[in-house]
């Protein structure tokens, strides 16, 4: 059986990027490429040190989000993309790059949703809105990307407790820690054709 082949893109540090490089690249999914819209992105870095093609491409050279994101994805199809993975990704994702992959784009926000997320939760701000609404749980989501931001199926979640002494960056850290184990399994089970989609519901197929 041949490998998917996974496109990854980074804005940042990249540490999920890294947990698929270390548990899904060429065992159950090839990354073909990883690609940024920051030039100091380390997950660039990181791909250079697996050996994965590392590309930069320059909003500046754009004419606004969607002309971005046509040049993103006439790279992502010469790299033959089957799955893109948004690894911490801070850039808009327009229609056109998304229509390209139906169900075969995934991202992992830093929250349960359909709590604290939808524009302007991102990074820090989701987890300031957790400590400031009070809630007791919080967690992690791997979704299929659609035009609602973060509106898409969603794939798998798992949950964290918030304790009376936590801080944004204390729930940061336990988030990530899920994120870390919740991505690559997600992978791991798209690129086994795991999955089946009917509209909203993501179900495991039957063995």
């Amino acid at each position: 059986m041949s490998l998917k082949k996974i496109g990854v893109l980074v804005s940042g540090g990249g540490s999920n990027f890294q947990r698929l490089i270390d548990e899904i690249h060429k065992v159950y999914g090839e990354i073909v490429v990883v690609v940024s819209n920051n030039a100091d992105a380390h997950g660039l870095t990181r791909g250079k040190t697996a050996g994965i093609p590392a590309v930069f491409l320059d909003p500046k050279k754009s004419t606004g989000s969607e002309d971005y994101n046509q040049k993103l994805l006439e790279l992502l199809n010469s790299y033959g993309v089957e799955l893109v993975v948004l690894a911490g990704y801070m850039k808009l994702i327009t229609p056109n790059l998304i229509d390209a992959f139906p169900n075969a784009m995934v991202n992992i926000h830093p929250a349960l949703i359909p709590s604290f997320c939808g524009e302007g939760f991102y990074g820090m701000h989701v987890h300031n809105a957790v400590i400031d609404y009070g809630v007791k749980v919080t967690g992690a989501t791997v979704h299929f990307v659609t035009e609602v931001a973060d509106g898409g199926p969603i794939i798998a979640q798992e949950a964290v407790k918030v304790a009376d002494d936590d801080t944004p960056e204390s729930i940061q850290i336990k988030v990530l820690a899920v994120e870390h184990q919740l991505l690559p399994a997600v992978i791991k089970a798209i690129c086994l054709d795991e999955f089946e989609v009917h509209g909203r519901i993501v179900k495991k197929r039957l063995k």
